[in-house]
């Protein structure tokens, strides 16, 4: 089976190839957008990946976001549905496409309400996907909605909470008790070969998380114990927290408000439509797909 892989330079697009050229022919699909161009798709599958990712930074405006998300999305889903070839379609969203921060559980029947730029732009894709999913005949299409995905030499806001611990530096966020979901990028890629491989699977929309979310404590003590160090976890008063990730919106701090709302907000995704669709349970525990997460960053700091 012949799989096109758009955004495989990436993090997750890397490590999906890596697993998924053990068992059938990977082509690398390297795209931007651009107005009026047309893509051949002469593979089985595509997996697309490619896109604009969040910026922490926000320094990206709208049209950027529009473009990579949105814009090239639809060029390769019209190829996609013109090409004789390719029959299964897998985009791969985000959770953020749904909601910035949710109180409850997130399940595929929350009515999407995104607020940012990079959320409004993967919904857009997915809307136009779904709204000539009429046209589909003998294809699969899928909408994948992962969580944080993590795995070995990612980064992001782990490694800014491993390099704390790994720096015995006290946790200053204890007093804040939270729950969110992560995504070891060995489940990722299980899931979408299941997707690949099962036809018996029908076209629909998934959210993706492993089982168990974490609190951002929980976390902390996973990093401690793994890289072997003891860490006191400081339940300093919140009000004083975000005084001080105010102060780092303009000052060069550590913590600013959006990296402390992403540390300590509550962010649970259901993961229990995905499961049942491909009759499975996931093979890697939140546990082990930290461990491995950790363990490469160790293997950094030893180089």
């Amino acid at each position: 089976m012949d799989i096109a892989i758009t955004g495989a330079s990436g993090f997750v697009g890397g490590n999906l190839k890596s697993f998924l050229e053990k068992k059938y022919n990977i082509y690398p699909l390297s795209v931007r957008y651009a107005k009026g161009q047309k893509i051949t798709l002469n593979q089985d599958v595509i997996v697309h990946l490619s896109g604009k990712a969040h910026d922490l930074k926000s320094k990206s405006n709208s049209l950027v976001y529009e473009e990579a998300n949105f814009k090239l999305t639809k060029q390769l889903f019209d190829s996609f549905l013109k090409s004789k070839e390719c029959s299964v379609f897998i985009f791969i969203s985000s959770v953020k496409a749904v909601a910035d921060s949710i109180d409850e559980p997130l399940t595929e029947l929350i009515e999407p309400l995104p607020k940012t730029d990079y959320g409004i732009s993967k919904l857009n894709a997915e809307k136009y996907i779904l709204n000539n999913k009429n046209n589909l005949l003998n294809k699969r299409v899928f909408i994948i909605r992962p969580c944080m995905i993590h795995g070995p030499n990612n980064k992001g806001n782990l490694n800014l909470m491993y390099n704390i611990v790994a720096k015995k530096i006290p946790w200053p966020l204890g007093s804040f008790n939270n729950k969110r979901s992560f995504l070891g990028i060995d489940n990722f890629n299980f899931v979408i070969d299941q997707i690949i491989k099962n036809e018996a699977i029908k076209s629909d929309v998934f959210n993706l998380s492993d089982d168990t979310p974490l609190s951002t404590n929980d976390l902390v003590r996973n990093i401690s114990e793994v890289i072997g160090v003891k860490i006191k976890i400081l339940n300093i008063p919140k009000t004083i927290i975000k005084i001080m990730s105010i102060l780092g919106d303009f000052l060069r701090l550590p913590i600013n408000s959006e990296r402390l709302q992403k540390l300590t907000e509550n962010y649970v995704v259901s993961n229990k439509k995905i499961k049942k669709a491909i009759g499975k349970e996931l093979p890697y525990s939140v546990e082990q797909g930290l461990i491995k997460t950790i363990e490469s960053f160790k293997l950094i700091d030893k180089n």
